[in-house]
């Protein structure tokens, strides 16, 4: 049974890794056109151009590069002189592509790796402009004007090189147009008509010599053909210095190629070894620097123990201090909470005796108080029967007891009436008339003033004050001249109350 699930257990890991491995065939296949590199990188570097392959997923990355033609229109941008020193601007139309050879395919990949190609032509442009303006200085006007192909064969010969390190192929070079500002290539077509025209005079001339010396001179006909075959062998001869010249100038471009591409070399070669050398050196900064780091960080940790046991010893000791001052705060606040409690206990039995005698004291003053309500009450008692009895003697004696009322109240108006005059400190009097002084006035006003009281009176009650006031003088007594108005016959009870007013008026 065991031996069954371990090899069903193998089957299903084994269909497991196939379909893993299916997955990531699926996945990581990739199929490049003719006109696009394929590059893939990380665990392998390789290029693909038309045919397929498989991009481990999550371990290598895909690149592409366009290897489609790139029309670039090279200008030159300002005027350049030619070796006869003669300023033009030259057009041209040139097709460049990245180089399809693993090296320089390579080189491309570095230096234009997911680039469009308006970034590769603008590039290639300016390289090819420098090349192109460098051939113009070279040549001269009308060697460049006759031959186009043999200015675009050197400017591609030259500029070659260049792109060849950028990974870039020249794949045609056409010579659009040459111009100069001062009508000098104009010149050149108008002197070359000219010279044409003169050839043609000349031949012509030369014709008619031709016959009349054929005609005079038969016998100069021989020195004449040793002349021309003379002149053909010197034309032969100077051609074929040219040539020489030519193959000469062309083995002395190839060389200074050659040398420009050693030199390009030594360059690289150079600039890698610099290259090398400064990242050399600033590893080895780098690593200085860590070091330097690593010092100041067990520099630093030294430090903080130090610090970290200075301090901790120094919490130590104010944390002692500060317990022993904490104890100490607590016995002294424990000493005064005892203070202060027994403090309160005494305030508190002084506070209840105080209280125990304020009771005393209050229950004193009840006492004191309801006797003093109960003396009010009788007296109060005592005085409603008092009054209820003179009530009654009222009712008896209705127009006696008015009479006796207001004799009792006039010594108190009459003192109501000279109270202002008590008032006054000062008094300056002006005038007064001839029989008496101003003091007169002033001290008579009282008397005047109770006059005139009395008839009010009598006029509201009906009862004459000042016949009753008379009772008591001499003429009254003797004579019995008074006569009381407002008591009418029912208040005399036996001929007593009239007495009984001037006793009482008497008291």
């Amino acid at each position: 049974m065991l031996e069954f699930l371990g090899s069903y257990l193998g089957v299903i890991i084994g269909i497991i890794v196939v379909i893993l491995l299916l997955v990531i065939l699926a996945s990581g296949y990739v199929k490049s056109p003719p006109d696009t590199a394929f590059i893939i990188s990380g665990l392998r570097k390789k290029t693909i151009i038309g045919k397929a392959s498989i991009k481990i997923p999550f371990l290598e990355r895909l690149d592409k590069l366009s290897l489609k033609l790139i029309p670039i229109d090279v200008k030159t941008s300002t005027a350049v002189p030619t070796a006869d020193y003669i300023n033009i601007q030259v057009d041209a139309a040139v097709n460049v592509k990245i180089s399809s050879d693993p090296g320089r395919l390579a080189m491309a990949a570095e230096n234009f790796l997911n680039q469009n190609t308006e970034y590769i032509g603008r590039v290639a442009r300016e390289v090819l402009e420098g090349n192109m303006r460098e051939i113009v200085g070279r040549m001269k006007l009308e060697e460049m004007v006759s031959d186009r192909q043999k200015f675009a064969e050197l400017v591609k010969e030259n500029a070659m090189p260049d792109l060849a390190a950028m990974g870039l192929d020249i794949i045609s070079f056409n010579v659009q147009n040459f111009s100069d500002n001062n009508g000098v290539i104009d010149d050149l077509g108008i002197d070359n008509i000219s010279q044409i025209k003169k050839k043609a005079a000349i031949a012509k001339a030369e014709a008619d010599k031709e016959i009349a010396v054929a005609k005079a001179e038969a016998d100069r006909q021989a020195n004449d053909a040793k002349i021309n075959s003379d002149r053909e062998i010197a034309i032969k001869n100077n051609e074929l210095d040219i040539q020489k010249a030519e193959l000469k100038k062309n083995a002395d471009v190839k060389q200074a190629e050659a040398d420009a591409a050693y030199q390009i070399q030594e360059e690289q070669q150079r600039k890698t070894i610099e290259i090398t050398t400064a990242e050399a050196n600033i590893a080895k900064q780098e690593k200085e620097i860590i070091i330097k780091q690593r010092m100041a960080e067990v520099a630093e940790k030294a430090l903080d123990a130090e610090v970290r046991k200075k301090a901790e010893a120094d919490k130590y000791a104010r944390q002692q201090k500060a317990e022993a001052e904490l104890y100490e705060r607590q016995k002294n606040a424990e000493a005064k909470k005892f203070e202060v409690q027994q403090e309160a206990e005494a305030q508190k039995s002084r506070a209840e005796a105080e209280r125990f005698t304020r009771e005393q004291e209050a229950q004193g003053i009840r006492m004191v108080g309801d006797a003093e309500a109960e003396a009010i009450r009788a007296k109060g008692v005592a005085e409603a029967e008092a009054m209820e009895k003179k009530a009654e003697a009222y009712q008896k004696y209705t127009g006696a007891a008015v009479a006796e009322m207001m004799i009792k109240v006039l010594p108190e108006v009459a003192g109501k009436i000279a109270e202002p005059l008590a008032q006054i400190d000062k008094i300056t009097i002006i005038g007064g008339g001839s029989d008496n002084s101003g003091v007169d006035n002033v001290a008579g006003n009282v008397t005047t003033v109770m006059a005139k009281l009395f008839e009010s009176m009598k006029e509201t009650t009906g009862i004459d004050l000042g016949e009753i006031v008379k009772a008591n003088t001499y003429d009254a007594k003797v004579n019995r001249n008074i006569h009381v108005t407002g008591v009418s016959e029912g208040d005399v009870i036996g001929g007593e109350i009239v007495k009984n007013i001037i006793e009482d008026s008497a008291q």
